[in-house]
């Protein structure tokens, strides 16, 4: 007989989902007979299929040990850098500081390693979280920025913290604040520009226009110019939308293309500068709950930054652009 007592990360689901992560030798024909015949009973009680676990209920399973063998499994996280930038932690999220030339997630030419594997390995080395004892969940990130713009991304740890940051996050209640260096100066030191911005999947660009139309989405960008100097100025930028590459399109748009972005700005300009690296920074995290967040409410109010930005230190020491 073996024992299991449902931790939070597994609490919400059906008694049969967590039989079969448990016990993967276990046919379904069987597993459904031993619930039955009360072979598998919660707090030794008789169970049905559907029965929903909470934390703490404990999962008896009178049945032999050859169903409980697992292969030993290699981790693919454990082959990604263990070099992580660490803003905040607590018991349920971690904020990050990405650096240029990370993939947040996996993708065609990187699987390994990203920070969401970095996370992982992190994770799993301090033995906080272990994919074989929970199954059920995997620390996710709420919020992804491009690899070659750098700042706070948003880890949750356990189940709970995704679904109340995923919704904070729908309900625009978490605040980023970016930091940028662009070509020129912006024709106001202080603005709001809107407009209606179109991605073109194939080239992976996006367009903006004044015009609406069918498939344009309203796009609307609050923008502070902090100082101007050597043709270049240091800009800070609050999305009231969040669209794809909405701060690199609408800047360019206004005529002040971001310093190292050839996509919307021009690279022959970058190479007259000499940066080929994006100077995009998404430098400032605000919690501003105006509902309930549950477990989470004491981030409520709090903020977090990254100060150590490089061009933001280059810009201020009049070295940037000359």
């Amino acid at each position: 007989m073996k024992s299991f007592t449902v931790e939070k990360n597994d609490s919400g689901q059906r008694l049969d989902k967590f039989l079969t992560k448990f016990c993967p030798k276990l046919p379904k024909a069987l597993m459904y007979k031993y619930i039955r015949i009360k072979r598998i009973k919660i707090n030794g009680k008789r169970a049905e299929i559907s029965t929903k676990l909470n934390i703490g209920d404990v999962v008896d399973m009178y049945i032999n040990d050859e169903f409980f063998e697992k292969k030993e499994t290699v981790y693919d996280f454990m082959s990604a850098s263990n070099k992580i930038d660490i803003v905040y932690e607590d018991e349920n999220v971690i904020l990050l500081n990405k650096k240029v030339g990370l993939l947040s997630h996996p993708d065609d030419n990187e699987y390994v390693d990203t920070l969401i594997t970095r996370v992982k390995r992190y994770l799993f080395e301090k033995k906080e979280w272990n994919p074989a004892d929970e199954s059920s969940f995997t620390p996710a990130l709420v919020n992804r920025i491009d690899r070659n713009t750098s700042g706070i991304v948003i880890c949750a740890k356990t189940a709970e913290a995704l679904r109340v940051l995923n919704q904070k996050m729908k309900d625009r209640e978490l605040h980023k604040i970016y930091l940028c260096i662009v070509h020129g100066t912006p024709p106001k030191n202080e603005d709001i520009i809107d407009g209606y911005l179109v991605k073109n999947e194939s080239k992976n660009k996006v367009f903006i226009s004044k015009k609406p139309s069918e498939e344009a989405k309203y796009i609307k960008t609050k923008y502070k110019v902090l100082g101007s100097k050597n043709g270049l100025s240091l800009v800070e930028v609050d999305l009231l939308t969040g669209r794809t590459h909405q701060i690199r399109a609408h800047m360019a748009w206004l005529g002040n293309p971001l310093l190292g972005d050839g996509k919307y700005g021009k690279n022959e300009n970058n190479k007259k500068v000499g940066y080929k690296k994006q100077c995009l920074c998404s430098h400032k995290l605000i919690f501003d709950f105006t509902t309930d967040a549950g477990s989470l409410e004491y981030l409520n109010g709090k903020e977090f930054s990254v100060d150590d930005i490089w061009f933001a230190k280059e810009f201020h020491n009049g070295t940037l652009g000359r």
